[in-house]
């Protein structure tokens, strides 16, 4: 597979004749660099007291902006980047390497504006669309609520049609991440018993939000609770038709979330081996000798090192698929999702054991990395909810 600037090659062919090559297009490695460069400029030396601020600062947010990082992945032609799906991996590896908490807000983001992009109104796309992919506003994602979780099918929030074809919501979204600063939110809500999609401004009349801090990773996302108490709504931000809200509108948010957070969770694996890397080379324990030196240690280096490459090849062969627009891009996704997870997560228990006393404490970023870990195997379908489905799925042959 060889990955080229403006047209995927075909998979199956090779014109050297024979093997599989597998390489980044000039393009996407000078842009992996400059992605390389802004973490650790901007977010690497920053990661840990937002952390211990739970906040990621509006002025960090608006330097995303300016960098054009939200809505890359859209269409040029509705107002985004035009970022191919490696190029965007690529970024959000970095951006996960940095902080955990700057990649959610791409992910979210970009989960509520591709769903929209593809589903929205005549009105929605006109009105909203353009100020989300140029990143004048700022989507979120509103699933999960108290009593059912992340389960669609059985949301609560109800939206009741009104006789001007306007909708009142009433219900409760819990851990929505970035709901504190989000402009519009892309919600799931039973109407005429059947989940339904639509978008909410935030400015609209019975909208409110309460911050949530005690909970463990990722903790700078800007998680909050959102509120809805006869909150109207327009009809044109109907997302869809009533009863598509899983089926379509969401089902193609969260398989952007899943590329997202694959990815991103290659970037904590990547940091992981990095901090090991360091601190073994420069920690002297037992007879003078650097932890390098230790059988046990380089043990546990090469476990993470080919974990993290195996994790990084199963998102690019799913980014590959999603460029040329292939139907075994979705269970790709699903796998490298499952993969690249538990990578991030055995990567960070190993950090921690490497590290000792050291990586429990805030002068280290492992234990950040641990926390952040596993929030990536719970959010998007959790570990055990793919590890039930990936098992029944068609598959590509090779």
């Amino acid at each position: 597979m060889v990955v080229t600037d403006a047209k995927v090659a075909n998979p199956t062919s090779n014109d050297a004749g024979g093997g599989i090559c597998l390489a980044l297009s000039a393009a996407q490695a000078a842009a992996r660099q400059e992605f390389q460069r802004f973490a650790d400029e901007h977010i690497v030396p920053f990661a840990g007291e937002w952390e211990r601020q739970r906040r990621v600062p509006d002025s960090f947010i608006s330097l995303l902006k300016e960098r054009g990082y939200l809505g890359a992945n859209l269409p040029k032609e509705v107002g985004g980047g035009g970022m191919e799906p490696i190029t965007y991996g690529l970024l959000t590896e970095q951006l996960g390497r940095g902080c955990s908490s700057v990649r959610s807000l791409l992910t979210v983001h970009d989960m509520a504006t591709v769903a929209i992009a593809r589903w929205g109104s005549p009105a929605v796309k006109q009105e909203i669309l353009p100020r989300l992919a140029s990143a004048e506003a700022v989507a979120a994602f509103g699933l999960s609520e108290p009593n059912v979780g992340s389960d669609a099918a059985a949301v609560e929030t109800t939206a009741v049609r009104q006789p001007d074809g306007s909708y009142l919501l009433n219900g409760h979204k819990k851990w929505i991440t970035y709901g504190e600063i989000a402009d519009y939110v892309l919600l799931l809500a039973r109407c005429e018993d059947q989940p339904t999609a639509f978008v909410v401004p935030a400015t609209a009349e019975g909208f409110s939000r309460v911050p949530l801090n005690n909970f463990m990773g990722t903790a700078a996302s800007r998680v909050t609770q959102l509120l809805f108490k006869n909150c109207r709504i327009p009809a044109d931000h109907l997302l869809g038709r009533i009863g598509v809200g899983v089926s379509h509108v969401f089902s193609m948010a969260l398989d952007h979330g899943r590329y997202s957070v694959a990815w991103g969770s290659v970037g904590i694996a990547q940091g992981c081996l990095d901090a090991c890397l360091s601190y073994a080379e420069a920690r002297i324990q037992g007879e003078g000798k650097r932890l390098m030196e230790h059988q046990l240690i380089r043990r546990l280096l090469t476990e993470m090192t080919v974990s993290t490459r195996a994790a990084r090849l199963l998102c690019l062969r799913a980014g590959y698929l999603r460029q040329i627009e292939d139907p075994g891009a979705l269970p790709e996704t699903l796998i490298a999702k499952y993969a690249a997870s538990r990578a991030a997560t055995n990567a960070a228990n190993a950090a921690i054991q490497l590290h000792g006393a050291n990586g429990l404490s805030d002068d280290y970023p492992v234990a950040r990395f641990l926390r952040d870990s596993k929030v990536m195997e719970i959010i998007e379908g959790s570990s055990q909810i793919q590890q039930t489905t990936i098992a029944g799925l068609p598959l590509l042959d090779y």
